[in-house]
């Protein structure tokens, strides 16, 4: 093709999304002719005007693997556009190791955020070609006046690096009490993957005594003592350990922080998943390998530091059954979108119980996150296969943004340096290439959306590929049906309502359900709720987010709600904004919405998903197997089970006018429900939820998939070892 060629395809591409799959041609091309004609294209490319053209120059001049190519990139690190250093330093890392550039990563490590992630991450593949020198030049910054976060950052990334000479610094900075807590903390957590350092049982004793100390340290100090341990011998055990992970969310098996913080559908789905694993009994008899059905599920999430050690000791005693385990991130809750900086952290806590729980058949991927960026290094590590769930995700954002006009060719580089679109969009693409099976929701138009958005092929070793739709757990959903004929069934919704005018009393709720998140809109929904006539018509529930320590997205979407909604008028204008409530009581206001509380709430309500994109929608399926009318966005997952114009209402949630007519027309159709004494409509909502959307029957799907994967994993390791079959 050649690299003006490639550089036209990008200028001309009619979308942003295939303009950043036309990048990756162009870092091809630039591979393939690393010559001067290809260097001075790429160097007027980063003059241009178009983000996209610029980032891919940026990415293709890494390919090049040529000295003055490799000189360009370390001179973008000083860019006066803090998106192209960005770039440059995640680039680098495709290069050979560039000494002119490690200082001023080393300033980029220091800076913290996701930008230092990228920083660190290059430095850690320079480690082993310039080991020493990158020691050298961490141990001079070290002696800079930077403050505690920046030093934390610089000695995580002096543990990093595997060159002997790492281990004096690291010990001096572990056991120097004149040190602050969070340096010592990083030193310490480092000296636990040095197993094979000189004088390791100098370094226990001293590990000990901190434990023996007590406090954080002693509890940093006994997760490193665990790490120096060698890995434990896996336990024979019959049937598959089926390994899965969301670390943004406190998962525990009562769902108590559901809808808190990222603690969302996944959290829910995770719980419910495992337990239905466990009983499926469908496997097939006389199945070679590791076993014929799911005896062990592990759920990792994140957790203290203290809670983390225990956990290790419960993993490795459990040899069936539902299992959860706690990834200590080193700091209080962070939403996905601020994680990143929390690799090296979520890497070695994934890695400590992976190894604990002795033999991991499968480790099942389900988001392009810094979960399962660092659980896809552990798992190469230690040789486990992956499942990877396959969503458009970014892409899906990327291309209503790009249709509504809020990103721009012009302004990508601004936005993806908040929101990190390039770097999601390439995980999404090497998770789902080194998994041994990717799984996908169901979509109207699948195969086409995974060609045009990811660049997935799905006619392409169709073996491995599976479609598997979500589900939910009708028993929690027919239980809360049935207690909502009871007086008291929910009191503290009651509580809320009762608070409300007598004459808001008497109106119908609207009910939406999900995190305090931009992606999900409910922000979007109280403004056009409060700016049209809908708020005439019903009351508005709002149920996700911790109110009472809102993370920086929560705290952006309540400003927003107050802003369409000032917070002393909520109950006077019949705005309910509940905060997070465990599964189980979501489930008993959906019904409520449905079938009325007297004298609180008329019957008729509707559910309102307002979200930018849903790759499936659990809520949804919730709010339909309690009988409620939906309304949810037109692309995507919902498609699939919203008969439109029936069992609710699919629309463009981006557009506020749109939103509106959807949800008119949702409490149109309720209404017409409640009127219906035969419950028909309800009914047929949650017949559509029963026959193909329930939690066993996502686990029946994904059973044979976790066996296909062991079984074939278990060929390989024969046919490597030469062990007959």
């Amino acid at each position: 093709m050649g690299t003006q060629m490639a550089i036209d395809r990008i200028a001309q591409a009619p979308t942003i999304v295939s303009a950043l799959r036309a990048a990756e041609e162009l870092a091809v091309e630039a591979g393939r002719d690393p010559g001067v004609r290809t260097l001075r294209l790429l160097t007027a490319a980063l003059a241009g005007d178009d983000d996209i053209i610029v980032l891919a120059a940026v990415h293709a001049l890494a390919e090049m693997q040529d000295a003055d190519a490799g000189a360009l990139l370390c001179e973008l690190l000083r860019d006066p556009r803090p998106w192209v250093r960005e770039h440059a330093a995640w680039a680098l890392g495709q290069s050979m190791p560039q000494t002119h550039a490690i200082a001023a990563l080393i300033r980029l490590v220091a800076g913290g955020g996701f930008t230092g992630m990228l920083a660190q991450q290059t430095l850690e593949k320079w480690s082993s070609p310039a080991g020493e020198t990158l020691v050298v030049a961490l141990e001079a910054a070290l002696l800079g006046g930077w403050d505690v976060a920046a030093r934390t950052r610089l000695v995580e990334t002096l543990g990093l690096v595997r060159h002997p000479s790492a281990d004096a610094p690291l010990r001096r900075f572990a056991f120097d009490t004149a040190e602050s807590d969070g340096v010592r903390e990083a030193a310490i957590a480092a000296l636990g993957q040095r197993a094979d350092a000189q004088g390791q049982s100098e370094l226990e004793r001293q590990l000990d005594a901190l434990v023996d100390a007590g406090g954080r340290l002693g509890d940093v100090a006994r997760l490193a003592l665990i790490d120096l341990d060698p890995p434990p011998a896996a336990a024979a055990r019959e049937g598959l350990t089926v390994a899965q992970l969301f670390l943004h969310a406190d998962i525990d098996p009562s769902l108590s922080s559901a809808g808190a913080g990222d603690n969302g559908g996944i959290a829910t789905l995770l719980v419910r998943l495992g337990d239905a694993l466990l009983s499926t009994d469908d496997a097939p008899a006389g199945l070679d390998g590791a076993g014929v059905a799911v005896t062990r599920v592990l759920t990792l999430s994140r957790g203290s530091v203290q809670a983390a050690s225990g956990d290790l000791l419960t993993v490795a005693g459990t040899a069936s059954g539902h299992v959860y385990g706690r990834v200590p991130l080193g700091t209080a809750s962070t939403g996905s979108a601020a994680a990143w900086p929390l690799r090296v952290a979520a890497r070695r806590g994934i890695r400590r119980l992976l190894r604990a729980a002795g033999r991991v058949d499968v480790l099942h991927l389900r988001m392009a996150d810094v979960g399962s960026l660092a659980a896809a290094d552990v798992a190469r590590e230690l040789g486990i296969p992956t499942v990877f769930t396959v969503a458009p995700d970014p892409h899906s954002v990327i291309a209503s943004m790009d249709r509504s006009g809020a990103l721009t060719r012009s302004g990508f580089g601004a936005v993806d340096q908040r929101e990190h679109f390039w770097f999601r969009t390439r995980l999404v693409q090497g998770l789902a290439a080194s998994a041994s099976h990717t799984v996908f929701f169901p979509r109207p138009e699948l195969a086409r959306d995974m060609r045009e958005l990811v660049g997935i092929e799905l006619d392409e070793h169709p073996d491995r590929r599976t479609v598997v739709a979500e589900g939910v757990d009708l028993e929690v959903i027919d239980r809360a049906v049935a207690a909502a004929a009871y007086p008291g069934a929910s009191p503290d919704l009651a509580e809320m309502l009762d608070a409300l005018p007598a004459e808001r009393r008497r109106l119908p709720l609207l009910l939406s359900v999900g995190r305090l998140h931009k992606v999900k809109g409910m922000a979007t929904l109280v403004a056009t709720w409060a700016g049209s006539a809908l708020s005439e018509r019903a009351n508005l529930l709002v149920v996700g987010g911790d109110l009472d320590s809102p993370s920086p997205d929560e705290r952006e979407q309540l400003d927003l709600i107050a802003q369409a909604v000032p917070e002393d008028a909520w109950s006077a204008r019949g705005l309910l904004i509940a905060g997070h409530r465990p599964n189980d009581v979501t489930a008993r206001w959906l019904a409520a919405a449905r079938l009325g509380m007297p004298g609180r709430a008329a019957p008729g309500g509707a559910y309102v998903c307002a979200s930018m994109k849903e790759e499936f929608g659990l809520a949804l399926l919730e709010a339909m197997a309690a009988g409620l009318v939906v309304v949810a966005p037109d692309g995507g997952g919902p498609a699939t089970y919203v008969l439109d114009g029936d069992t609710g209402f699919l629309t463009a949630t981006w557009d506020s006018a749109r939103l509106e007519e959807a949800v008119d027309a949702a409490l149109d159709r309720a209404a017409e429900a409640a009127a219906d004494s035969d419950g028909d409509l309800a009914r047929r909502a949650r017949r559509i939820v029963a026959d193909r959307f329930t939690i066993q029957a996502m686990a029946r799907a994904l059973a044979p998939v976790y066996r296909g994967v062991a079984a074939a994993e278990e060929e390989i390791v024969r046919a490597a070892t030469g062990i007959p079959a």
